[in-house]
C-alpha cells in the first residue's frame, strides 16, 4: 500500500469516526509505528490537516474549530496536465518578488501549492529536482504595475498608462479598458479596448512605463470579439486582417514540427517526400517571422509572396552584417 493510499484511508477514519486509537490505525493499515509517525506527520506539516491526539480519549482526532472551514484532504493523484499546471503556477509564483503588497496574497498561495505538490511519495523538492520548467526570454514586470492592471481588470475600471512601443521607440499615453490578462511564453500582455485608438490592443506588461487607476467604468467586450480580433491570428500580436501561410518543412525539421501546434486552426500535412507543408493564419507578421528564421534552410516560405519576401529581406540583411563585420 502506497503512502498515498494510507493518507486516505487515515483521513477517512478521522472524518467518520470521533477518535482513532494507535492500534485501530495500525491494524487497518498494516504498518509500523515508525511509520504511521511518517504518515501522520505528511499530513500536518504538507497538507495543514489539524491532526491531534486526544490524551483524553487515547487517541487521534481533528481538531475541530467553528471559525474554520472543515479539513479536506487535498487532490493525491494528479494527470500529466495537472502536475504540469500545479508545477507552471509554482514556479510563475516563486519567480515573482514576495515584497511589497502582493506579498501577503502570494505566500500563502505558494504553501498552498507546495502543500499539493507535496501530497505523494516524494517531497515537492524531489519533484521539483525532478521536473523543471524552464521560462526563456522571460521580460522583468513590475509588480505594482502588474498589481494595479490586475484590479483595474477584476474591479472593471479604466486605466490611463504610458506604453513605450519597442517597435517605433517612442512612448504614448493610453486610456484603455482592460479585457482579459494572457501569459503566452512566459511574458504577461494585457487585451484591452484602446479609447485613443477606438480599438482592441495587446499591450505588454513589461512595456508599460506607468500606470494609473481611473475611477471610470471600462467598456466590456465581448469574448467573441476578442478571440475575432486578437484570437484569429498566429502569435500575441494579431488582428483583423488575417492572411494564411504557407510554410514547408524539410523532412529533418518534419519529424518535429509535424507535431507541434502553431495555432488551433493550422492545417499541416506530410508530403510523399518526407516534408511537412503547415498552413496558418496570420495578421501580424512580427513574430512569425521571428519563428520561421529559427528554422534556418530547414523551411522554405511558400505563400503568401509578401511574407516570403520579408524573409528573404531579413536573411540579405543578415548576410550584410556579417559579411561586413
Amino acid at each position: 500500500m502506497s503512502m498515498n493510499e494510507r493518507i486516505y484511508i487515515i483521513d477517512q477514519m478521522l472524518t467518520e469516526r470521533r477518535m482513532v486509537t494507535i492500534a485501530q490505525l495500525l491494524d487497518r493499515l498494516e504498518i509500523s509505528p515508525a511509520t504511521l509517525k511518517r504518515d501522520l506527520a505528511v499530513m500536518r506539516d504538507r497538507m495543514q490537516a489539524p491532526i491531534i491526539f486526544d490524551k483524553e480519549l487515547g487517541g487521534y482526532r481533528y481538531e475541530k474549530n467553528d471559525r474554520a472551514p472543515q479539513f479536506e484532504l487535498p487532490g493525491l493523484w494528479f494527470s500529466a496536465e495537472e502536475i504540469h499546471a500545479l508545477l507552471t503556477m509554482h514556479h510563475l509564483l516563486s519567480s515573482l518578488d514576495t515584497g511589497g503588497l502582493l506579498g501577503a496574497h502570494i505566500k500563502p498561495l505558494l504553501s498552498r501549492l507546495t502543500a499539493l505538490l507535496s501530497a505523494a511519495d516524494n517531497p515537492v523538492d524531489e519533484i521539483q529536482k525532478r521536473v523543471r520548467i524552464e521560462m526563456m526570454n522571460v521580460r522583468h514586470v513590475r509588480l505594482e504595475h502588474f498589481e494595479t492592471v490586475g484590479s483595474a481588470l477584476l474591479n472593471r475600471k479604466r486605466l490611463y498608462i504610458d506604453y513605450y512601443a519597442r517597435g517605433s521607440n517612442q512612448t504614448s499615453q493610453r486610456e484603455v479598458s482592460p479585457q482579459r490578462l494572457i501569459n503566452y511564453r512566459g511574458n504577461w500582455y494585457l487585451d484591452a479596448w484602446c479609447h485613443l485608438r477606438n480599438d482592441l490592443r495587446s499591450f505588454s506588461i513589461d512595456a508599460i512605463r506607468r500606470v494609473e487607476l481611473l475611477e471610470k467604468k471600462a467598456k466590456n467586450v465581448a469574448d467573441k470579439q476578442l478571440d475575432i480580433v486578437l484570437g484569429s491570428g498566429y502569435g500575441i500580436f494579431s488582428g483583423k486582417n488575417v492572411q494564411w501561410a504557407t510554410l514547408l518543412f524539410s523532412p529533418e525539421y518534419a519529424r518535429w514540427v509535424s507535431n507541434e501546434l502553431w495555432h488551433p486552426k493550422q492545417q499541416g500535412r506530410v508530403l510523399d517526400n518526407g516534408s511537412y507543408e503547415l498552413k496558418i493564419p496570420y495578421s501580424n507578421d512580427t513574430e512569425l517571422a521571428m519563428d520561421i528564421l529559427r528554422y534556418g534552410a530547414g523551411v522554405k516560405v511558400t505563400a503568401p509572396t509578401s511574407l516570403a519576401e520579408r524573409i528573404s529581406h531579413e536573411i540579405e540583411s543578415m548576410q550584410q552584417v556579417y559579411l561586413h563585420n
